[in-house]
């Protein structure tokens, strides 16, 4: 197989199949067409496609790990002078691991929103919109060009904008989808400028036309400054990836974004939208790899992700916050692995937490329903002997999150900081400190997490817990949280249940890999040839190397773990949480009480939102109203409108002084009127008098 092409029209099957069953669903399962099929038909189909793209996805990286490949052409959609704008695939190692592990994430999300969705009324347009979601990020992993990326990079945004404002009705999730999809414009404006760049200098929208260019493009700078081209086009396009990845300061969208369903937050947050950054940088390799400014730029963004946003998720109550703030975490580990020009481990801990963070959004989206659609921790505890699926499956994705040895978390998340601990690229220092104290935090969170909700005492069921609360933030409004037609919480002696075998299945099915994927293929994927001519890394950058140098195989790498520092804050961390919530409850209440003004600024999430609404809202509200009361108000409606009728009145009045009825008058007037003629028209008249020698 070795050097053999891959077959277009089977690769075009991969992200077509989720389109179709979206075309389906969306058109012939609503009220588009009259609700032509039942929700039988639409999750059948939709989840058929997935199915496929799955299958196909498997056979194609099977085939690329024996050689094959595929860069090319499918369609032409352009010609513009040299520039060809045009759909084609890239599948290599790095888009066909990311094309199995988008495909079967989105298959256990399908499976699971079966009996997550069974009572809402827009059944069939969520499994819609999650095909779509699917097929755009399929288009965009694949894709050989920046158009194609483009296309995918929007689509992916457009489609997460339906999905986090699903529940339309709601005022908070209205807010959400709005502030989701402003923000990631922030960073769109950034990534379409690097893009501009690179096709200016380049001339091409092809990546291996570009990267040939790559030396050339290095030598350049930005006309009327002293930047270096190729460090202001990277760092343009990681802004991109800052806003799609949700890195800091363009972050703030993505712990709203828990107002659409919980499947939606194991796909946006998993394995598609906000990996999309990720990727793209990685695929970006041989440019970054040029700009050690750039990637000081990236190490320090992430360093500040992956630590400050860990500390907001020890504070929060609503069961999904938690877990988005920890994806907000690793997200700032994967790009502190970019910034570290460890390009393939970034990628790594990419693979390993698509699927130990679906199964913790998955879980807690089973807890929700157990919970009769209650999301506070606070009135949780206990539901271990209640819901035993639910427990064992969250254990087991909760020790793979703060990188336990022979858990698939560890390897990638240790990886990160031993790069991070080799690489000598400006801003490693602070960067080596954040992603140790996030290990501390990361385990401090999310077993606080696990010990309030699964052991203790049983706080739901009870009249004082109020079990109408949904645990949403301070700055959410409860009544709008979920549809009016639900039943908030347990009721009083009322006791929780394990979800339908629909549910629990994708949880157990997403546990397997959680444990094991990372022991199977850090061989390969970092130490191997897996990445060869994928990802780049110059000679000057040593992180890699150093890697290499240390390992001796995946289970020599978990017994030395044992002995790392990593391992023993991690342990400190489910220690002090465990005292904390299980043993001595009042400590928290006492860090409250002793640090309120900390705890104020964790629960304003460092004040960002108000800062966005006052400085850039306020601001375009301030510009907007300028912009209306001069540019409106005063100079189209008062200037040109109003003062052109009264310009128009103002010489009728004096003309129509001329309108008296008498015959002498209109005659006396077209009298001068002549004379007025002849004296202007004299001097030409004149002229042709002489060309005729008159």
């Amino acid at each position: 197989m070795a050097g053999q092409l891959l077959n277009p029209n089977l690769l075009l099957a991969v992200p077509l199949a989720p389109l179709a069953g979206a075309v389906i669903a969306g058109l012939f399962g609503t009220k588009f067409f009259g609700n032509m099929v039942g929700r039988k038909t639409s999750h059948t189909v939709t989840i058929l496609g997935v199915l496929i793209a799955l299958i196909l996805s498997v056979q194609t990286l099977m085939a690329v790990l024996d050689g094959a490949s595929f860069n090319g052409t499918i369609y032409n959609w352009m010609t513009v002078g040299t520039l060809k704008m045009e759909v084609g695939f890239q599948i290599d190692a790095l888009s066909a691991m990311m094309m199995c592990v988008v495909t079967f994430v989105s298959l256990m999300v399908h499976i699971y929103t079966i009996g997550y969705m069974a009572e809402d009324e827009g059944y069939n347009r969520f499994f819609a919109y999650i095909s779509l979601f699917t097929f755009s990020m399929l288009m965009l992993v694949m894709a050989n060009n920046f158009l194609q990326l483009f296309f995918g990079w929007e689509a992916v945004g457009l489609v997460s904008y339906l999905l986090i404002g699903f529940w339309y009705t709601r005022p908070t999730a209205i807010f959400a989808n709005m502030k989701a999809f402003l923000v990631n414009r922030v960073g769109d404006f950034g990534f379409i400028l690097g893009i501009g760049l690179l096709l200016a200098y380049a001339g091409s929208m092809n990546y291996q036309e570009v990267f040939a260019k790559r030396e050339a493009l290095a030598l350049l700078t930005l006309p009327g400054s002293d930047w270096m081209l190729l460090t202001v086009a990277c760092i343009c396009l990681f802004i991109g990836a800052m806003g799609k990845s949700a890195q800091f300061p363009l972050h703030v969208w993505l712990p709203d974004s828990m107002e659409g369903p919980t499947p939606i937050s194991a796909l946006i947050h998993a394995a598609t939208m906000v990996t999309a950054g990720i990727f793209m940088v990685a695929r970006m390799s041989p440019l970054f790899e040029l700009s050690d400014t750039a990637l000081s730029f990236v190490l320090v963004i992430g360093s500040i992700t992956a630590l400050f946003m860990g500390f907001l998720g020890i504070i929060q109550n609503d069961i999904k916050r938690v877990v988005a703030y920890s994806t907000l975490s690793q997200l700032g580990y994967m790009t502190v692995a970019l910034g570290s020009s460890a390009y393939s481990v970034a990628v790594f801990h990419l693979m390993t937490h698509a699927f130990f963070k679906a199964l913790l959004f998955l879980g807690a989206g089973s807890v929700i329903i157990g919970m009769h659609h209650d999301q506070d921790i606070r009135n949780m505890g206990g539901l271990r002997k209640y819901m035993p699926i639910t427990w064992i499956t969250a254990l087991l994705g909760s020790l793979a999150l703060i990188g336990t040895p022979l858990f698939s978390g560890f390897y990638s998340k240790d990886s990160i900081i031993e790069a991070v601990h080799a690489t000598h690229i400006w801003g490693s220092g602070f960067a080596n400190f954040a992603v140790l104290a996030g290990v501390f935090v990361t385990a401090f969170y999310s077993f606080r997490m696990y010990f309030l909700v699964f052991h203790g005492e049983e706080r739901f069921g009870k009249a004082s817990t109020g079990h109408h609360s949904h645990g949403h933030d301070s700055d959410a409004h409860d009544e709008d949280a979920h549809d009016d037609h639900h039943h908030h919480g347990l009721a009083p002696g009322e006791k929780p249940h394990e979800s339908p075998l629909v549910v629990t299945l994708p949880l157990i099915l997403l546990a397997i890999p959680s444990v094991f994927i990372g022991a199977m293929t850090i061989g390969p994927m970092l130490h191997g040839d897996f990445f060869n001519n994928v990802i780049f890394v110059g000679e000057n950058h040593h992180a890699m190397h150093e890697l290499h140098e240390e390992f001796h195989g995946w289970w020599q790498m978990a017994v030395h773990g044992l002995m790392t520092m990593p391992f023993w804050l991690a342990a400190a961390g489910v220690a002090s949480a465990y005292y904390c919530y299980m043993v001595n409850p009042r400590v928290p209440a006492w860090f409250y009480a002793k640090f309120k003004a900390l705890h104020t600024l964790l629960d304003n999430k460092y004040y960002m939102d108000k800062f966005n609404d006052v400085v850039f809202a306020g601001g375009a509200r301030l510009l907007g109203g300028g912009l209306w009361n001069i540019g409106d108000r005063k100079l189209i409606d008062g200037l040109l409108v109003n003062g052109s009728a009264k310009l128009v009145g103002w010489f009728s009045s004096i003309v129509r002084t001329g309108q008296t009825g008498y015959i002498y008058h209109y005659a006396f007037v077209m009298i001068i009127g002549v004379l007025a003629s002849l004296m202007y028209f004299l001097p030409s008249l004149k002229y042709f008098l002489s060309l005729w020698h008159v």
